[in-house]
């Protein structure tokens, strides 16, 4: 860990294969359209955690990737760990405290208007609140921090649902939680339609 950096940023990925790459997506959009919008996006995650300043880990759903996008002097490298998804996020935040880290939170992979700044306010945050959170529009959330490990909040949830964000803040009622601004992750087509960027990279105008 570096002397500086008290703060560790989890980035939870899939990895990008085909016909298993944003999949409500590749409905609408096709397998191939789908699975280079999220190697965009992932890209743009990198782009955004590069700028941070924390230490950073990436997490593979599947397995770990050495020559990827992902600069292994930049990012620590694990597999997640679990049965569901709170399980692995638990984990990947138990690893982060028990690794002597003060303040640790977790961003997905799939949003296109998340910024540095947003996640460095976030971490600011975390110096007079137990947990942090970034609503999703969708009833989730698109980032969660903390600066101690609240186990709580990582089992029985909907996960995907959009009960998710009402539930944790039930669990989270006696803790000092501050909700950053909405934002929209990308898993539909709809999601799409407000950013030319991709609209016009990605798909042909019919």
């Amino acid at each position: 860990m570096n002397s500086y950096s008290r703060n560790l940023l989890l980035i939870f990925t899939r990895n990008p294969e085909l016909g298993k790459a944003k999949t409500r997506l590749a409905k609408t959009v096709g397998d191939e359209t789908a699975l280079e919008i999220y190697k965009f996006l992932l890209e743009r995650t990198r782009d955004v955690s590069s700028e941070v300043n924390s230490d950073k880990a990436v997490y593979y759903s599947v397995k770990i990737r050495e020559n990827d996008i992902w600069d292994a002097k930049v990012y620590q490298k694990h597999q997640q760990v679990g049965e569901n998804l709170g399980i692995r996020m638990q984990n990947a935040f138990k690893n982060g405290f028990e690794a002597g880290y003060q303040k640790v939170m977790i961003i997905g992979s799939d949003l296109y208007d998340l910024s540095s700044e947003n996640i460095e306010k976030g971490f600011q945050e975390l110096d007079t609140n137990d947990v942090v959170i970034g609503p999703a529009e969708d009833g989730g959330y698109y980032l969660l921090g903390m600066n101690s490990l609240q186990e709580n909040i990582f089992i029985n949830k909907e996960w995907g649902t959009e009960s998710v964000r009402k539930d944790t803040l039930e669990d989270l009622k006696n803790k000092k939680v501050k909700l950053l601004a909405i934002k929209n992750d990308i898993d539909v087509y709809e999601d799409l339609v407000h950013i030319p960027e991709i609209m016009d990279s990605f798909i042909d105008p019919k």
